[in-house]
């Protein structure tokens, strides 16, 4: 449960679109580096006293190592300017029933100027959306998409199973000119536009933004067990049934690796193979990359075998792509790895980026 900390911001450390990094010097003369969401409790400054939710960092947890500031108890927020007793500023409520739940306004409810397009929509038109389990895939696949559409308007779809806030993501705030726009769906909040589900942000996505690909995964921050089931990640399974049923072409993302020590992720992760092998029941397109190591290929090819019944595994050519990827705008690093330390991975997303990509030529 929470583990409570209270103390008193010595300074900031940096900034980021929606997110604030400090450092709190705590009652009892230790200290903490804490991260808070202005939008939620307002801007920090030093001297402000902070009320902290300490227990990820207290645990070593990886992504999720900082203390949280709930509030600042002293230096309240103000109400936001907008009307709050009516529905006209929207009501969607996100991190439900939690003491920091956000009101926002939906994309596709009554108040939003939207509601009418959405209201109409029925399908997805063909759009090419790919499916990750994770958050570090999402710089990799927008470097493929870039090396053969560098114009393509490109949509970020946040799903809930990692942060739930968008502004946690530093690697999400340096994206913002890559994309057209990021649409946060079911629990997760901080979006450009906001979506109860990820049916809606679909229809968002290609009715709103209108943009001509786009992307699914979770934020960073993802929740396993060790467990084929217990991952937050095998929602990419339900991601490619909700891109089928609305009329969209789903390409799968895997999630290739012969760098991770742990023998259940490589070649391909059995979080991938659940996913899509078992979660999944519309086709996807899976894309494996040319160019890996001859033993990892073969390790590549007799893990999806089994999947070559229900979906289209399909090699993509890897030309440009080491380039593309040593030129993404911002780090490349997955469980603290970086390019060149799991290259496979990286590829592998850049692959069903170019794929996609490739796509709307053919579409055309």
């Amino acid at each position: 449960m929470v583990r409570w900390r209270v103390g008193t911001v010595a300074g900031v450390r940096r900034r980021w679109v929606g997110a604030v990094e400090v450092d709190v010097t705590l009652l009892d003369g230790g200290s903490m580096r804490a991260l808070a969401y202005p939008e939620l409790v307002g801007m920090p400054e030093a001297g402000d006293r902070v009320l902290l939710n300490a227990g990820a960092l207290l645990m070593g947890l990886g992504t999720g190592g900082y203390a949280l500031v709930v509030a600042l108890p002293d230096r309240l927020p103000p109400d936001p300017p907008e009307a709050v007793d009516s529905r006209d500023a929207g009501h969607l409520v996100k991190a439900r029933y939690t003491p920091l739940q956000p009101i926002l306004l939906g994309v596709d409810e009554e108040a939003s100027p939207h509601h009418e397009v959405l209201a109409a929509a029925e399908d997805l038109a063909g759009l090419p959306v790919v499916t990750a389990d994770l958050h570090s895939a999402l710089p990799a696949i927008l470097a493929g998409i870039r090396a053969d559409a560098p114009q393509a308007r490109v949509a970020y779809l946040l799903t809930d199973g990692g942060a739930l806030p968008a502004w946690f993501s530093r690697t999400l705030s340096a994206l913002r000119e890559e994309l057209v726009g990021t649409i946060s769906v079911g629990q997760a909040f901080g979006g450009d536009l906001e979506a109860s589900t990820l049916h809606s942000g679909l229809l968002a996505a290609r009715h709103v933004l209108h943009a001509d690909v786009a992307v699914v995964a979770q934020g960073p921050g993802n929740l396993g067990t060790g467990t084929r089931w217990g991952f937050s990640g095998v929602a990419v399974g339900e991601a490619v049934n909700a891109i089928a049923t609305l009329g969209g072409r789903p390409v799968g993302s895997l999630r290739i690796s012969d760098a991770d020590p742990r023998e259940r992720h490589r070649g391909v992760s059995h979080h991938s193979l659940t996913a899509y092998g078992r979660v999944a029941l519309a086709r996807a397109e899976l894309v494996v990359p040319d160019g890996l190591d001859p033993a990892l290929a073969a390790e590549v090819d007799a893990a999806l075998a089994p999947l070559a019944d229900r979906h289209t595994v399909l090699r993509v050519d890897t030309t440009g792509l080491d380039a593309a990827l040593r030129g993404s705008p911002v780090p490349l690093s997955t469980m603290g790895r970086g390019l060149d330390a799991d290259h496979a991975y990286f590829l592998a997303a850049a692959a069903a980026g170019r794929h996609a990509a490739r796509l709307l030529t053919t579409a055309a």
